[in-house]
């Protein structure tokens, strides 16, 4: 596990199964059992938080990360890696953090 990588999570309901783009520091997935991550939605609002994704990132469909949602889970609900997120796209991933939280 890496940040900036997108896995599965078995999340409880009425969210269950969705993707999850990580976003602890490396150091930390061999050391905790809970991880910092963003959820990834098909739902669209093209607002600053989010950062869109498509099949060319890896994802079965077009979807954003919404970094208004950045929670922290167990890391024993990730179930597999579907990929890694790009240079350009990780760039917009900090700038979409740094928008949500006003930094």
């Amino acid at each position: 596990m890496k940040k900036n990588e997108i896995w599965w999570a078995k999340q409880s309901a009425p969210i269950g199964m969705r993707p999850v783009l990580l976003l602890s520091r490396d150091e930390s997935y061999a050391v905790r059992n809970a991880v910092t991550i963003a959820q990834i939605t098909t739902t669209v609002r093209n607002i600053p938080v989010e950062v869109l994704l498509d099949e060319r990132d890896g994802l079965p469909k077009k979807c954003v990360v919404n970094l208004d949602t950045i929670t922290t889970i167990r890391k024993a609900i990730l179930t597999e890696r579907i990929c890694s997120l790009r240079a350009d796209k990780a760039a917009q991933i900090n700038k979409a953090i740094k928008f949500a939280l006003a930094l």
